[in-house]
């Protein structure tokens, strides 16, 4: 039996979860394990009724969960930033959920901008280290307000945060065992002290410890352009926290939209976060017309992560059915079905 922490979130968020939820409890009876689901209702409404984002007493609670399952974060009514940092940015912080895993894969029947690509052409993963670099926060200003105003952010780069991303990032590419091609994303050429160290203990782990591993480095401006042009050439990406945020959004719509993008947030040690990469969408709330396949992914890449990767592959093969022989498009009211058909062809095709 597996626990698992529900965070349907704002706007859409509860109606993909719903779906996803769906996917999971029928995939586990086909797959002999159980779920035990507990909801939280952090996000808008929760910090427009009691100014609560994320209470010490829920995060000691979510501690002790095998994972937790998010469905979207942003609220129309309550300012940019404060529930991203709040809760989101707190609960990767907190629960050292240092490694962001996106995987970045064409399926059958989805479109994507590029031209003369297809599903053999696009099957990479990025692996973003999620908890330091520019998003940790350290920084400050001078003199706000006036025309003499400083504004310093630092990226801050540990030998420790570092070893253990690439590390995992290592890992991860051996397992997967496709072209075992490690590509570090970085800018050597001018942010020489922090990716001085990135590449460094790159070297040095690949040398020592990874000698099946091909080691290969990309700056960040040439990784997006080859990710357009040649997106064939990568099998696992790493890089650091904001390069990631970039090269992973630019992945979403190279692999047919976010409507199909999930990604997870990843303590291997510890409890891991699974979400859609999409945002809330409040315009759908309610409606019954979004693309419910980004969270049904997510709860996928959980299950594989928690140790279930037969049942993982359950649903990625179902989501790959529904998309070859059934959807008309990926985008929100334009699917040929609702929210709630679109969850019932997945389990259809489990």
């Amino acid at each position: 039996m597996y626990r698992i922490a529900v965070i349907p979130g704002d706007g859409t968020g509860p109606e993909v979860i719903r779906e996803g939820l769906k996917v999971l409890e029928a995939v586990s009876t086909l797959a002999g394990f159980s779920l035990d689901v507990t909801t939280y209702d952090l996000g808008g409404e929760r910090y427009k009724r009691t100014a609560e984002i994320l209470p010490d007493s829920v995060l000691a609670e979510l501690r002790q969960f095998d994972a937790i399952y998010l469905g979207a974060i942003g609220h129309p009514e309550v300012r940019p930033g404060i529930l991203e940092k709040g809760l989101l940015l707190r609960l990767r912080f907190e629960l050292d959920q240092y490694i962001n895993l996106r995987p970045v894969k064409l399926f059958p029947g989805v479109e994507t901008p590029l031209k003369d690509k297809g599903p053999d052409d696009i099957d990479f993963v990025v692996v973003r280290e999620n908890t330091e670099g520019l998003y940790a926060g350290a920084g400050g200003t001078l003199r706000r307000g006036t025309a003499d105003e400083v504004a310093v952010q630092e990226s801050i780069n540990t030998r420790k945060g570092v070893e253990r991303c690439l590390r995992y990032a290592f890992e991860f590419t051996r397992k997967r065992n496709k072209r075992n091609k490690l590509t570090l994303c970085g800018k050597t050429n001018v942010l020489t002290y922090a990716f001085d160290l990135w590449e460094r203990v790159f070297h040095e782990l690949g040398g020592r410890e990874y000698p099946d591993i091909a080691c290969d480095y990309v700056h960040v401006d040439a990784a997006v352009m080859w990710m357009v042009k040649n997106p064939e050439w990568f099998d696992v990406i790493v890089t650091d926290n904001m390069f990631g945020d970039i090269i992973t959004d630019l992945g979403a719509i190279i692999q047919g939209g976010m409507g199909i993008a999930a990604g997870g947030n990843i303590n291997p040690q510890g409890v891991s976060m699974f979400e859609p990469i999409g945002g809330s969408a409040p315009k759908y709330t309610g409606l019954n017309v979004v693309n419910p396949l980004a969270a049904i992914c997510a709860a996928a890449l959980m299950l594989g992560t928690l140790g279930e990767p037969a049942a993982a592959a359950r649903i990625e093969n179902a989501v790959q059915t529904v998309c070859a022989s059934h959807l008309q498009s990926l985008a929100a009211g334009k699917m040929g079905y609702s929210t709630s058909e679109v969850g019932d062809l997945v389990i259809r095709y489990l």
